[in-house]
């Protein structure tokens, strides 16, 4: 099928481009929510289940863990089923699985409910991106997909804080009904407000052609290494958040669990990056902000190794800022990469996204065991300069 005429796609400044990105920031805003609001409540799932920490955890790494797969699931299906309604379905299906957690009457039943949640958010973000990359102008898609992917940060940021102040005054069932009919109110928004797809072509969903598009995405080298990008700077995001409060709360800094835990706000600069670098990334080149952001994020790793606090502070700020910026660079030019199949491109690259955080976040525990901070960093540091060495060396002729 011919790409289509550059007058035909969504431009910024147009009423259409307000709607696309009120929907699909509303949309984002309430998937982290939906997904993160039971980190806080661990301890509580703890206490009321009468369960062990490593079981409450299971709340939210079930989640997680089934997602991954689940969205090259639903990616392969989108191409056959159309954008739109899988993503208005999923967002629904995972509010409503949130609702009814509040009235789990078991510690089974409410992972259960959590696992199935894991599949239904599977349906928007893969297909988010390639929505985006079909229907928006690439001289717009930067700022866009960086609005998209504040809407995630606010809402991961957000939704933390809501669970945590209503249990603290009500209880987690409350909680989490609050956060499951937030996620409706989304959904209608979302349905109401995006426009339909214009420029999606309905492929028959075919087992073997399926794989042979795997395979040949899996053998296009610039696509391979934004994969791999992806995994690092997740992977170097999420261990820096993993262990840093364990830094925090040992000598010489000694801060309060609550204190440690007032260090999501500075989630509120990765949100501003998120779209401001992301439409910076239109006009000078993605490659050369690319570069830059996994670089600002090796120098604020170098921040958090000096002692004053003020500093290592500073240093988490610049890491958060780097990574939502380049998590928005890298993402938005997986659809514009991709020829065709962009769901299935979108859904591979956020495979290896969210696999970086799980196997990065654990591998880091190793290195904080045996040299504390100074190991962490240097593992995180690592796997940046191995994100820059990709970036630049995929970007040569």
């Amino acid at each position: 099928m011919p790409s289509p005429h550059p007058a035909d796609l969504i431009h910024q400044g147009t009423r259409e481009f307000q709607r696309t990105n009120l929907a699909l920031f509303s949309a984002g805003f309430a998937t982290f929510a939906l997904l993160y609001c039971v980190q806080p409540l661990m301890p509580v799932f703890a206490r009321d289940f009468h369960v062990s920490a490593a079981q409450s955890s299971l709340s939210l790494s079930l989640t997680t863990g089934l997602l991954a797969p689940a969205m090259i699931v639903a990616g392969a299906l989108s191409e056959s089923r159309g954008r739109k309604s899988m993503m208005v379905a999923s967002l629904l299906a995972s509010a409503i699985l949130t609702l009814l957690s509040a009235f789990a009457p078991r510690w089974a039943f409410l992972l259960t409910l959590r696992a199935l949640a894991g599949i239904t958010f599977a349906g928007l973000p893969a297909i988010s991106m390639a929505y985006l990359s079909e229907e928006v102008h690439p001289g717009s898609i930067g700022l866009a997909m960086g609005l998209a992917i504040g809407g995630n940060g606010l809402g991961g940021m957000i939704g933390r804080l809501i669970t945590s102040f209503i249990t603290d005054v009500l209880s987690w069932r409350y909680a989490m009904g609050a956060i499951g009919v937030l996620g409706v109110i989304a959904a209608a928004i979302f349905w109401r407000t995006l426009p339909p797809s214009r420029h999606f072509v309905a492929r028959p969903l075919r087992m073997g052609a399926l794989m042979r598009t795997f395979w040949d995405q899996l053998r296009d080298v610039r696509l391979i290494a934004l994969y791999a990008v992806g995994f690092l700077l997740m992977g170097s995001f999420v261990t820096t958040y993993n262990y840093v409060t364990y830094h925090l709360l040992d000598p010489p800094y000694r801060l309060s669990q609550s204190a440690v835990g007032l260090i999501f706000i500075v989630y509120l600069v990765g949100i501003f990056a998120s779209a401001w670098i992301g439409a910076r990334a239109d006009r000078v080149g993605r490659e050369r902000m690319l570069v830059l952001m996994a670089g600002l994020m090796l120098c604020g790793v170098g921040l958090t190794l000096l002692n004053p606090l003020v500093l290592v502070i500073v240093g988490i700020a610049t890491i958060t800022f780097g990574f939502f910026g380049g998590h928005s660079v890298a993402s938005s030019w997986v659809g514009l990469q991709a020829d065709h199949a962009k769901a299935q491109a979108a859904a591979l690259y956020l495979f290896f996204y969210y696999i970086g955080s799980s196997v990065a976040g654990a591998v880091g525990g190793f290195f904080w065991g045996a040299w504390g901070w100074t190991g962490v960093a240097a593992f995180v540091g690592a796997m940046l300069v191995a994100a820059l060495v990709i970036v630049v060396g995929s970007s040569r002729p």
